[in-house]
């Protein structure tokens, strides 16, 4: 059994809160990557039509000897296939690369406003989702505004925003907003990749006083925040180490620390256009 604690989502089922991420990864390295993740007790694998390893990733899931009802599956319709009709067969072709007959999760990857399709693709998903294929839908990077528009003319409330979330971009208004709706934060890029995060010197200092690693503090103050996460790593160990992260907890002081380090400034854009 996975050693990763749940959340349940609005619709009742159940999520682990954290899983693998496999951006980056390339198809061809992704069975070996996925089945690693897995093996050290992963049952969550977060992947995207436009990561271009959907194929790898399913081909991992089948190989791992893990049963398919243990794994939650996640993927993303990309910018342009956004539409009702677009999105159904971006959905299928999905599938067939990940040789699935559902997906736990399908979420639309951007809102992409310039092209003011993001309803219609939302649609899509609840059709999608009423049909069985996906046991839950959600959106990616969307704002209050576009949240606003789905709650004024769809159905279905998302059930995950996946939104860029870590120590120096902290989202405390998103994550109030979600909270105040009934859906799941769920945090990219976790670690702050790009900016040497895991190099403060105050966040070493948490590691050594727990001792565990810089990413393992980092990813135990997302959890406390409550938010889902999604580290990716292709090296083994690392994999190993960001998924045990359930057997310590931060204290206040060290909350209060992490919460200093507020930038307020994203690594990803706020949009794509």
């Amino acid at each position: 059994m996975s050693r990763v604690p749940t959340v349940i989502l609005n619709n009742g089922i159940e999520m682990p809160r954290l899983g693998f991420g496999v951006w980056q990864v390339p198809d061809e390295e992704a069975p070996e990557a996925v089945a690693t993740a897995l093996e050290a007790g992963y049952r969550k694998i977060d992947t995207a039509a436009a990561y271009y390893n959907e194929a790898g990733t399913g081909k991992g899931i089948a190989e791992s000897g893990i049963d398919r009802a243990e794994v939650f599956v996640t993927t993303k319709v990309w910018n342009t296939e956004h539409g009702y009709d677009s999105t159904l067969r971006a959905f299928d072709a999905s599938l067939n690369r990940l040789g699935l007959d559902h997906v736990d999760l399908y979420l639309i990857h951007w809102p992409v406003p310039d092209k003011d399709l993001y309803v219609d693709t939302y649609r899509a998903l609840e059709k999608i989702y009423a049909d069985g294929r996906a046991r839950a839908i959600g959106v990616s990077n969307f704002l209050r505004e576009h949240l606003d528009r789905l709650a004024d003319e769809t159905s279905v409330v998302p059930a995950v925003n996946q939104i860029e979330l870590h120590p120096q971009h902290q989202q405390a208004e998103a994550r109030a907003l979600h909270a105040e709706r009934g859906i799941v934060t769920e945090s990219w890029s976790p670690l702050g990749s790009g900016r040497g995060l895991l190099k403060a010197p105050v966040i070493g200092a948490i590691a050594r006083k727990y001792d565990r690693s810089p990413a393992q503090v980092v990813l135990r103050w997302n959890l406390q925040l409550g938010n889902v996460v999604i580290p990716k790593s292709a090296y083994p160990p690392r994999i190993a180490e960001n998924v045990d992260v359930f057997g310590f907890s931060l204290d206040d002081e060290d909350m209060a620390t992490f919460a200093a380090l507020e930038q307020g400034r994203p690594l990803g854009p706020a949009k794509k256009k």
